[in-house]
């Protein structure tokens, strides 16, 4: 781990005077959270684009109709997972291993009508290995070419997208991308509380806090890796993607 102690620290003061902080800060917090709540409601206002119920994906049994993967929900929220074909574990996407490994829990989801699955770039084979190697347990699927144009429609995988089923037909209602996937990943949302932050470099900190992280992919690996893997190494499972 880094060391921090020739790091500069924060001010101390008693409780009573922290406190005070605290509150003068809550404020700012909660006008945050409203405006949050603000832009929560434009997005159930929005209109709707419809989408081929029929497109392609692939599972675990072959060829499956986009509507399948709503299974029988009326919502359905899909990671588009970007790949690299023929690369190793190791040089596959740290952000995008960085948002799924957060997504564990599917329930709290069920419980209000919402299916979640992952819209992987690559063929199905390799990537669910690696989906295997990760341990992740969410739905997962892969993209075809030839499902590509209606469903990522000239954006890029990497995005977060929220769809609509009434009865046969299915609405893209929501995407978002780039920071906005950081809803998935409660990691950052934790950081935020701590007094070193995310130690990245962009970020607003004071003089002398420890930054040593880029933003473009860097702060998603350690050694060469991305970081959530390193505990799957440790605990002895196999990365290989392909046969050999």
């Amino acid at each position: 781990m880094a060391d921090t102690s020739h790091h500069p620290l924060p001010p101390v003061t008693d409780r009573r005077g922290w406190q005070a902080k605290i509150d003068e800060l809550r404020a700012g917090e909660k006008a945050h959270t409203r405006a949050g709540d603000a832009l929560a409601a434009a997005r159930r206002r929005l209109p709707m684009v419809e989408v081929d119920p029929a497109t392609t994906l692939i599972g675990s049994d072959g060829p499956v109709p986009l509507i399948d993967v709503f299974d029988g929900r009326s919502q359905l929220i899909a990671y588009f997972h970007m790949w690299h074909t023929g690369r190793p574990a190791a040089g596959q996407c740290e952000g995008c291993t960085f948002s799924t490994s957060h997504i564990t829990e599917l329930s709290y989801l069920h419980s209000r009508d919402v299916s979640y699955a992952t819209f992987c770039e690559g063929p199905y084979p390799e990537s669910s290995r690696y989906r295997d190697f990760m341990g992740w347990t969410v739905p997962w699927y892969a993209v075809p070419p030839e499902s590509v144009a209606e469903l990522v429609a000239g954006r890029h995988f990497g995005i977060l997208a929220c769809y609509l089923r009434d009865g046969g037909r299915v609405f893209e209602t929501y995407w978002t991308t780039a920071r906005g996937n950081e809803v998935m990943a409660p990691s950052y949302g934790l950081l935020d509380l701590t007094v070193h932050g995310r130690q990245e470099f962009w970020e607003d900190s004071p003089d002398g806090w420890p930054q040593r992280w880029g933003s473009r992919g860097g702060q998603f690996s350690i050694d060469g890796r991305p970081i959530a893997q390193w505990p799957r190494i440790a605990a002895g499972r196999d990365d290989r993607l392909g046969d050999d």
